[in-house]
């Protein structure tokens, strides 16, 4: 454990927000040349890295996920291994995932598969919603299908080593809509010779949220919150011509959202009319909810049991956005919480830090899994 804590704190002290991951999956890379996979493949979906240890003989083939990526904000912890570089930080615990992958490999190496493949996948970009997207869409992955495909993420507010389960939706889908409206400017004095979107915004935002249901335990779960709004110059002789708003939304089924987004872009729509309005609609940072399958979940309790663990059988889905999504959509997969201790600071926070005691927890469940599905 050792090294992998070790390791660990290196990655959090070299934190690369989404896209930018260069130096991070080199030193992934460098970790991996010391327990060297059967095959790998680099430069996924930008610096992914996909390590693949196969047994000796033919068996299911087990795909375990992790994220490269950190976040654009400022750290405030003041350990020895805070985050060397200003505005960047890991503060999703993304380095912790990346530590329990690598354990994994270490793991693999030293006990070799006696049949199957694991496959252990680096994936760049998760914060910013493209990352899983750019991984299925690269033509090395053409040929990996796994027969199951896991991944975690661990749980402020839940207790450490406790694993978080929940069949069906286990994180919501989540979209970002940027609505930019196009009038004409005139005179403040003279507004009705132009086209001001200021009522058009109003309404916009009255209509979205009067769509808000927060019971995530309805079918008709909508969330939608406003990010955004600008509008015209702090010009006050000039009637603006031109405003931006953005919403997230977010639902707790795929199929759902896809009725709530074409929703949405059809008020959008009458409402610009109604005020003659040019409208232009964009769709960013897009997330895919986690629909876990029933018998990847049956597979982590059985682990999680037979190690002795706590296990929560959580009744409601989170309400963030985790692109592994995307991967649960084409093959058999779940994603499942590893609770990081009640106390501690939550995701995203300044001060939050991954508590290396969870890492070996993260281990020893992901390598009974596979014992798990290979023997069954």
């Amino acid at each position: 454990m050792k090294e992998l804590i070790q390791f660990r704190q290196e990655l959090h002290q070299h934190p690369e927000v989404s896209g930018e991951e260069k130096e991070t999956a080199k030193r992934v890379l460098a970790f991996l040349s010391n327990y060297p996979p059967s095959e790998i493949i680099t430069n996924l979906g930008g610096e992914g890295i996909l390590a693949l240890y196969r047994g000796k003989q033919e068996g299911k083939s087990i795909l375990f996920r992790c994220e490269l990526d950190a976040l654009p904000i400022q750290e405030i912890n003041t350990f020895d291994y805070k985050s060397s570089y200003e505005g960047v930080s890991h503060k999703c615990g993304h380095d912790g995932h990346m530590a329990i992958l690598c354990g994994m490999a270490k793991t693999l190496h030293e006990n070799p598969l006696e049949k199957g493949t694991v496959m252990l996948l680096f994936q760049p970009a998760e914060e910013d919603g493209n990352g899983a997207k750019r991984v299925l869409n690269d033509l090395k992955f053409n040929t990996i299908k796994p027969d199951f495909a896991f991944a975690l993420h661990n749980l402020p507010g839940y207790k450490k080593h406790q694993i978080v389960v929940k069949e069906a939706t286990f994180t919501c889908a989540v979209n970002s809509m940027i609505i930019q409206l196009e009038g004409k400017t005139a005179h403040a004095g003279e507004p009705e010779n132009g086209t001001n979107p200021a009522l058009a915004i109003a309404e916009i935002t009255q209509v979205f949220n009067a769509k808000i249901n927060t019971d995530v335990a309805s079918n008709q779960y909508c969330l939608i919150t406003p990010i955004h709004i600008t509008m015209g110059e702090k010009a006050y002789g000039v009637s603006a011509g031109y405003g931006e708003v953005h919403f997230t939304v977010r639902s707790n089924s795929n199929a759902q959202m896809r009725i709530i987004e074409s929703n949405l872009e059809e008020n959008v729509a009458e409402i610009a009319s109604k005020f003659n309005l040019k409208v232009k609609i964009d769709w960013t940072q897009s997330f895919q909810a986690n629909e876990n399958n029933i018998e990847a979940v049956d597979f982590i309790k059985k682990a999680a049991l037979k190690k002795e663990y706590a296990i929560l059988e959580k009744e409601l889905p989170f309400t963030f956005g985790e692109d592994f999504g995307l991967f649960t959509q084409h093959f058999k997969g779940a994603m499942l919480g590893l609770g990081s201790g009640e106390n501690t600071p939550s995701l995203h926070n300044p001060d939050y830090d991954f508590p290396d005691e969870i890492i070996a927890t993260g281990v020893t469940l992901f390598h009974q899994i596979t014992k798990e599905i290979i023997d069954a």
